[in-house]
């Protein structure tokens, strides 16, 4: 009886005229209906209660998570995940990932609802390790914590960058990504004195201990603001701090001019305004306590010689535009140093964006073309600026996008100039103009484009998916801001009005959506993220019985795609998305009969 009554779970045992029930009821409820299925059977004094109930607690839907950890070996994951969607889809994505590795499956799973946010948590965290090699991933409904290592410090700020921006919204995410540090070769540090103050041209240091010693004995010479100093690889001695900040307190007390560490070859050299005794003593401490590894190399610059005529002095100049032309002026050598410097500048910014106006000058000092070539590959650190060469300096002006472009150029100029000569940086960073740090958001992406096609119509061939040209240049505008917006999953849904067969509507929509993705790939946008949809007439936006809504349901839309957006058509998906509409003239045939819109 208890059993028919869908009590399986009562166990029934006797003892004389007694009737012991027991098991364990999955409520208080369940518990009472077996003592009453029972007690209409068998008298109930005679009934024993020996059930007990599940503890509440017990039922409650467990903490849905999955660690996963990828290596060069392969990806092994570890959790709990819910039944349906099962675990399988989860694995299979994994052993994409993995390639040649293996997967190391350690998931269980639990017949409990799909708890609000599951799905795209999973699919993000997913989308996350495939960017990382070395990476563990945690995955919960409402939070996903990536902890990995990169192959740089520009990566890692890229990769930080893309996740973000990717991250479905009301997801916390959590990133501990850390880079390797920089190999810097040579280990360079340049520390100047002047009008304008004390400060680093450049500062490399090999450890937190070593960066902390040498930024306070920068600001014990007189540094002020916010120094930094990048931790790297290569440095040439243990004893590099004890040298720098010697150099440092030197330079203080010289009181203007450089102090240069390229390696273990330290050059100093002293302003003209300086103390003949004071540069020899400070030299002469320097000499006798610069660990052994380091060679000094000191200069007292000459005081100025007063003439009534100032001699000429010869110089190369040169500008870098913010759109990456480079005009380059003053002296060089003869001919050959002039092809040679051409050629130099053609391969580094480009053959068609040197203008070179340089006149020839038998009267130049040695070595002219060497100090030209290495201003320009200092100036090619920049985004814009200027390079100013002369017989007693190198001057660098401008621009850049990264914050080690004066590290950079320092380097370089120290390098291949050698010892003892001078040279000077004014290098501005701007955040505007960084990679990493101006790169859009899904919805910046998608009002810029919004902006594109509103201003620019695309359309095409009657009766064809092909372009007319006067849509190149919005699809030339569309590529450009796409190569930074290739990261987000977008549809490029295709739409017509209802004249016409439904059938053909349907394939000329899809045709024209795929022909708006080549003409992109065409332009060497990656497309991966894109998907060609045809809808046909099935979704329209206007009247089909007027010209005016017929050329409105005549257009192809763009939206966003995020992990938690379904797959319903336009205007019915529960997830987010944005719309960006092209407008085009249907070209499919045009019968006498008109068929009214089935959508009403």
């Amino acid at each position: 009886m208890l059993s028919d009554a869908g009590l399986k779970w009562t166990t029934v045992s006797t003892d004389g005229l007694k009737v012991m029930l027991g098991g364990t009821a999955p409520s208080e409820a369940s518990r009472f209906r077996v003592l009453s299925v029972a007690a209409s059977v068998v008298d109930s004094d005679r009934l024993i209660d020996l059930m007990t109930v599940v503890d509440p607690a017990a039922l409650k839907i467990p903490d849905f998570t999955i660690e996963i950890l990828r290596n060069g070996e392969g990806v092994s994951l570890i959790g709990l995940v819910p039944l349906r969607p099962g675990h399988d889809a989860i694995v299979r994505d994994l052993t994409k990932i993995a390639g040649d590795g293996s997967v190391t499956d350690m998931l269980e799973t639990a017949d409990h609802p799909v708890p609000e946010g599951w799905k795209a948590a999973v699919t993000f965290g997913i989308h996350a390790l495939e960017k990382l090699p070395r990476a563990k991933v945690s995955i919960s409904a409402r939070r996903v914590a990536v902890t990995a290592i990169s192959d740089s410090a520009a990566e890692k700020a890229r990769i930080e960058a893309d996740l973000r921006r990717q991250a479905p919204a009301g997801l916390a995410l959590v990133l501990d990504i850390s880079a390797p540090r920089p190999v810097i070769a040579p280990f360079t540090l340049r520390f100047l004195i002047d009008e304008h103050g004390a400060r680093f041209d450049a500062c490399s240091a090999e450890s937190e201990e070593s960066r902390g010693r040498i930024l306070a004995a920068a600001n014990a010479a007189g540094a002020g603001g916010a120094l930094t100093c990048t931790i790297g690889l290569g440095v040439p001695s243990p004893v590099w701090a004890d040298a720098v900040t010697m150099g440092l307190a030197a330079m203080h007390r010289i009181g203007a001019g450089s102090i240069t560490f390229s390696d273990a070859d330290v050059s100093l050299i002293a302003a003209s305004s300086t103390d003949p005794d004071i540069f020899d003593q400070v030299v002469g401490d320097l000499e006798s306590n610069l660990p052994e590894v380091f060679s000094l190399h000191a200069v007292l610059a000459p005081k100025p010689v007063e003439t009534n005529q100032a001699p000429a002095i010869p110089v190369f100049n040169a500008s870098l535009s913010p759109e990456g032309k480079l005009e380059m002026g003053g002296r060089i050598a003869d001919q050959i140093a002039r092809e040679a410097v051409e050629s130099f500048a053609q391969s580094r910014f480009g053959s068609e964006k040197v203008h070179s106006a340089m006149r020839l000058s038998a009267e130049l000092p040695a070595g002219w073309t060497v100090r030209v070539i290495s201003a320009l590959q200092a100036l090619a650190e920049l985004n814009s600026g200027s390079a100013l060469v002369r017989p007693d300096i190198i001057r660098i002006e401008g621009v850049s996008g990264s914050r080690g472009s004066s590290d950079n150029a320092a380097r370089i100029l120290s390098e291949e100039l050698g010892e003892g000569q001078n040279f000077a940086l004014d290098i501005r960073y701007d955040e505007a103009l960084d990679p990493l740090l101006g790169l859009p958001t899904d919805e910046e992406c998608v009002s810029e484009i919004n902006r594109i096609l509103s201003e620019h119509k695309i359309n095409f061939e009657p009766g064809s998916a092909q372009i007319t040209s006067d849509g190149r240049g919005t699809l030339d505008k569309i590529a450009e801001r796409m190569k930074d917006c290739s990261d987000f999953a977008m549809e490029v849904g295709g739409h017509t009005d209802s004249q016409g067969r439904e059938e053909m509507n349907l394939s000329l929509s899809k045709d024209r959506a795929q022909a708006i993705i080549s003409a992109l790939l065409a332009r060497r946008v990656l497309t991966g993220n894109l998907s060609a949809v045809g809808y046909g007439e099935t979704v329209p936006i206007g009247d089909n019985t007027t010209e005016a809504g017929r050329e409105a349901n005549r257009r192809i839309e763009f939206r966003l795609l995020r992990p938690d957006t379904s797959d319903d058509p336009i205007g019915e998906t529960t997830g987010s998305a944005s719309d960006i509409e092209i407008k085009t003239p249907d070209s499919s045939t045009v019968r006498p009969k008109k068929r009214p819109n089935r959508d009403g």
